[in-house]
């Protein structure tokens, strides 16, 4: 078997290097642009060159500020803010130990390893209290432990719903509350086996009767067999009291995030889609998700459009599958969704604020930011716009890399940085919240 020490760095650099070209602004939106497939020995990477912040601070526009208030945490992923104002951090990494089958998913995981923390997940749930309200979290207490790669958080009817990577769980919840009051009550169990895309995306509907998770798929295109794909890339509807489930949508590769729009009830994700066919492709995407709908994977993306790697095709499963709303750009690895609200200021009320962690499948960097979609009439529309950068500063070092997002109804964005292992809080002036409120 090849070994990493075999193969020295120029040679890892020839190998690397091919067609790596900046983002390409037509592959924002309804109707992006997909340009000719482009497969070589190995894809082209450019990994994240982590530094600590140090003095410096993500970037915001003008008339918003951003703090850190939380630090050290151990993996913060998602986050929940509750109905008292306090935030519920989920801390873990996960993952299965399936085998590296082939030469470069070795070096790819290698040379991937390299741009993520060193801390070990805390497998846990950490809550900050900010009891005066001036924005700084000075209550700091474990909420839960002993959990198992924590990921997606929602709270229905009472009790708080934790999506591990192997399970669907809930607590009792009472405001206020700093603790679990004993241990997690399971609602049903989650695909698990090997678990290449281990987070469990969750969502709750709005009468709480339905919870929503997100399955990521084993692989990028089935190398592992579709065996190990079943109940994979896809949307479960799960009744929360009972446990029974169903797929809600499928064929949606990695669903890594997902948000109920509010007053019109309807779900939506964002995805994660498949590498190695270039610089360019695949767009990842945020999208509705429609009952019953094909999204596509692992047969074709973006609709129709076929991937010959597949083996064996299905034509028929190709002429099902439909179009996502809304092209985010290829590789920026989407891993948070929330809706705006008027609070958050006239340019930046009315949409999505989308968490990008950043590729990995591209010599030109995307991603490592925030992005702001806008909506008009209840969906997307025009190019997204850049809320939170600095993550990767123009010296190349990678300071952070944003993961999940998440409305604070008081007027606050709050941002999960899980290389720094810090939450930041993202505020408007009272100046761009008046102007909202016009």
């Amino acid at each position: 078997m090849m070994r990493i020490g075999q193969i020295s760095t120029l040679s890892l650099a020839v190998l690397l290097s091919a067609c790596g070209n900046d983002p390409d602004v037509t592959q924002y939106g309804a109707e992006p642009t997909l340009p000719a497939q482009h497969r070589g020995l190995l894809p082209s990477m450019k990994i994240a060159d982590p530094a600590v912040w140090g003095k410096a601070r993500p970037i915001v526009p003008a008339g918003y500020t951003v703090t850190a208030i939380a630090t050290d945490l151990l993996v913060p992923r998602q986050t929940l803010v509750l109905p008292n104002g306090d935030i519920l951090v989920a801390e873990g990494k996960g993952g299965g130990d399936a085998p590296k089958q082939r030469p470069k998913d070795i070096i790819a995981s290698f040379i991937k390893a390299k741009g993520t923390t060193s801390v070990k997940g805390g497998n846990r749930l950490t809550l900050l209290r900010d009891s005066d309200g001036d924005g700084v979290y000075e209550g700091r207490t474990v909420f839960a432990e002993h959990l198992n790669a924590p990921y997606g958080l929602a709270l229905a009817n009472g009790s708080l719903y934790v999506a591990n990577q192997d399970t669907l769980v809930r607590f009792a919840y009472q405001s206020r509350q700093i603790r679990a009051s004993g241990p997690p009550v399971k609602v049903t169990d989650l695909p698990s086996a090997i678990n290449h895309h281990w987070t469990k995306s969750l969502a709750a509907s709005p009468d709480g009767r339905f919870l929503y998770v997100g399955i990521g798929s084993n692989s990028n295109i089935t190398e592992r067999g579709m065996a190990a794909e079943v109940d994979r890339a896809q949307v479960w509807q799960i009744d929360a009291q009972t446990g029974a489930h169903r797929p809600f949508a499928t064929g949606i590769r990695n669903p890594t995030a997902l948000a109920i729009q509010p007053g019109l009830g309807q779900l939506w994700a964002v995805v994660n889609e498949r590498d190695e066919l270039g610089p360019n492709l695949v767009p990842d995407y945020l999208t509705s998700v429609r009952d019953g709908a094909f999204y596509g994977w692992p047969y074709s993306y973006y609709g129709q459009t076929v991937d010959p790697r597949v083996r064996p095709q299905n034509p028929e499963r190709v002429a099902a599958a439909i179009r996502p709303d809304y092209a985010l750009g290829a590789h920026v690895a989407a891993l948070g969704v929330a809706f705006s609200a008027p609070v958050m200021g006239a340019k930046f009320g009315d949409g999505v604020f989308v968490g990008e962690h950043g590729s990995w499948n591209r010599d030109t960097p995307s991603g490592y930011k925030v992005v702001f979609v806008p909506f008009r009439g209840g969906r997307p529309t025009g190019t997204p716009v850049d809320f939170v950068t600095g993550f990767m500063g123009a010296d190349g070092k990678t300071r952070g890399r944003p993961v999940g997002v998440t409305l604070d109804p008081r007027g606050a964005i709050i941002v999960a940085d899980d290389l720094s292992n810090t939450l930041w809080r993202v505020t408007p002036t009272r100046a761009a919240q008046r102007v909202a409120s016009r």
